[in-house]
Formats: C-alpha cells, sequence, structure tokens
C-alpha cells in the first residue's frame, strides 16, 4: 500500500526490522510505563501482522503505530491476539473477511487530532483494499481501577453493548462485569465521552460495540474492552469523511 501523506503526517507500513523495532520501542514507551527507556514491547503477533507507522514529516519522528492482522472470516477468530482474553465463539459464524487492530498508540505528550485521523484514513485503504466487513481489538483504559472510569463504562453499558449474536463472553481470570454491576446507575454522557479512550471513541461514533466486561490487565496497569465495528454499520456521512481522508 502507498504511503499516505496529509499535512505533517505520513502514513506507511513497515519495510524491515528496523521499522518493527521502532514500532515496539514507541509501544513499550506508551504501554510499558515503569519500564526503563528503550524497552520494547513485543510478542509472536509481530511474525503474523502488517505494522503501520504514522511519522511526522518535518522531524521524521515516530508518533503513532498500530498493527492489522487479516482473517478470512469468523472461523479464524480463534487466531487473535483478542481470543486470549475473551470467548468469542459467537463471532466464528460472522460470514465474511474481517481484520483486528492491535497495539495502537500515539507518542505519549502528543495531542494533535490530526494523528488519529490520518492513522484511520490509512486503516480505511486498508480496509476499502482487502473489503473487510469487520474491524475489532481491544480497546483499553489507562488504570485498572476500575472506579476511575465509572462514568466511561456506565455509557457503555447504557447504550453500546455488542448485539447478542456476536456478544463474547468471560475468559479471562479476572474481569470488570460492568454491565451487570452499572446497568442501574445512570450515566453522565459528557463526563463519560470525555473519559473515553481516544480509539474506543473513534469506534462508538462509527457505530461500534464492545463486550459486556473488561479484562483486568494488572500487569500494564489497564482495563481492556473487546471492540467491534461492522463496516457496513457505519453511517454514510462518516464513510464519505474517512474516505477523503483516505484519498
Amino acid at each position: 500500500m502507498p504511503a499516505l501523506s496529509r499535512g505533517r503526517y505520513k502514513a506507511r507500513i513497515a519495510e524491515n526490522a528496523a521499522d518493527i523495532r521502532a514500532a515496539q520501542e514507541l509501544r513499550g514507551a506508551a504501554f510499558l510505563r515503569t519500564a526503563p527507556p528503550g524497552t520494547l514491547d513485543r510478542d509472536t503477533f509481530d511474525d503474523v501482522c502488517a505494522h503501520f507507522l504514522i511519522e511526522d514529516v518535518n522531524s521524521g519522528q515516530l508518533v503513532c503505530c498500530f498493527r492489522l492482522l487479516p482473517l478470512t472470516g469468523g472461523a479464524e477468530i480463534g487466531r487473535s491476539y483478542s481470543a486470549q482474553f475473551y470467548e468469542l465463539s459467537a463471532l466464528s459464524s460472522f460470514d465474511g473477511p474481517m481484520v483486528e487492530l492491535g497495539r495502537f498508540c500515539i507518542r505519549p505528550g502528543l495531542k494533535d487530532p490530526d494523528i488519529m485521523r490520518v492513522a484511520w484514513g490509512a486503516m480505511t485503504r486498508f480496509v476499502d483494499a482487502r473489503g473487510i466487513e469487520m474491524l475489532f481489538g481491544c480497546s483499553s483504559f489507562q488504570g485498572a481501577d476500575a472506579q476511575a472510569h465509572l462514568d466511561a463504562f456506565t455509557m457503555l453499558a447504557h447504550r453500546h453493548i455488542a448485539p447478542r449474536r456476536w456478544l463474547p463472553r468471560v475468559k479471562a481470570p479476572a474481569v470488570f462485569r460492568f454491565s451487570q454491576k452499572l446497568g442501574r446507575r445512570s450515566p453522565d454522557a459528557k463526563q463519560g465521552m470525555l473519559r473515553m479512550p481516544p480509539l474506543l471513541r473513534s469506534y462508538l461514533v462509527m457505530g461500534g460495540w464492545v463486550s459486556d466486561h473488561a479484562v483486568v490487565d494488572r500487569q500494564l496497569d489497564t482495563l481492556h474492552v473487546f471492540t467491534g465495528l461492522e463496516i457496513a454499520a457505519i453511517p454514510p456521512a462518516r464513510k464519505r469523511l474517512l474516505r477523503a481522508v483516505a484519498g
């Protein structure tokens, strides 16, 4: 896929081991916050994914990265990273190409919304080129204490739980069953959206949905939810915006 340049940022697919190592180093800075500088975040999924890099055209700095794992359909859902944490047999009947978005991160301290915009433009190109029908992955909240995220989880419980036919079931040993615990709590929609992780917020405005529970990751000090987005469900106006960025 050719590089995508918009404004001061450029998105491209990693071409060699050095590119992947740069992504792993950025992931280390984003996810392994107490580790020494330069620590790499890596796993076996790195060998089977396409890695995307978002770079500042002027400085050459890597500002964002993510990886994509294409699947021919739901029958391959067990190959995904997410399947380690969620029981996904309901999705095994999904009949269409899928792609798992993983390890999405923006360099700590950067707040430019154009970074996310270019990242979604690159994903849109990939989705359109491959005829992808579902995008999915894990969306993380910083901090494993659920009390810090109650407004966001309440909003998810009231408005964004997966359709029953696709609903992931519990597999991980430590989970926060927010749909069950917060179903009767009144959500503060404004605070909920403010506290929603940026990637998850993007999924939701396009019609995405989540699992009814969050997995507790004490090692990374995060809570994450399974997130799915059926491409056909994205509102037409939003699709036009994405494709305008994707060019």
